[in-house]
């Protein structure tokens, strides 16, 4: 039986040498102000999903910092790295196509990196289902995030939804605020 390992300890490179590679590792960590006392704590990931290209996860920035401040107060240590961004809107032909790109990339990523544990953030009915396949491929204890609805926007006074008021303003298109449509 194997002793289990946790937090930076977790899947190795392979050097020739566990005790340089994980040397090499903390050192690196280090690098990056990671106190020894941060880096002896079981590691959790937040899988986060930043784009220009992604208007639904505009909010996250703030959700991220709530985040790793509640894996702080859990004992853990918070470590987010990026996953591919599905923004609906902006891919062609549609976000579909890229979802399984999406939970691979995320199973990868899990896989990959040492953590103990991973936070999944998403928000749409793409980005979700990719990183809950993900994370259950990959093997580790996962939660999902769902971020919620886009945030909503203001145009002469009115609060306008996401996509709700999509239609409605194409279909007359004198209203639109972007103008007349082509």
């Amino acid at each position: 039986m194997t002793e289990r390992t946790h937090g930076l300890e977790n899947g190795l490179t392979n050097y020739g040498d566990r005790d340089f590679s994980l040397y090499l590792r903390r050192s690196f960590a280090q690098s990056m102000g990671y106190s020894r006392a941060m880096l002896s704590k079981p590691v959790v990931g937040i899988a986060y999903t930043p784009s220009g290209f992604n208007n639904c996860h505009r909010h996250f920035p703030e959700l991220l910092d709530a985040v790793k401040r509640g894996v702080l107060a859990a004992g853990a240590l918070p470590v987010a790295f990026p996953t591919i961004s599905l923004g609906e809107v902006f891919l062609s032909p549609t976000s579909l196509k890229y979802r399984n790109l999406m939970s691979i990339d995320t199973e990868e990523m899990i896989r990959a990196q040492p953590m103990d544990a991973v936070v999944l953030m998403g928000g749409c009915d793409k980005t979700v289902p990719a990183q809950l396949m993900g994370a259950v491929s990959a093997g580790r204890p996962a939660i999902m995030l769902v971020a919620g609805p886009m945030m909503t926007g203001r145009h002469r006074g009115e609060r306008l939804g996401a996509c709700t008021d999509c239609r409605r303003f194409w279909k007359d298109s004198s209203q639109s605020p972007l103008g007349p449509a082509r």
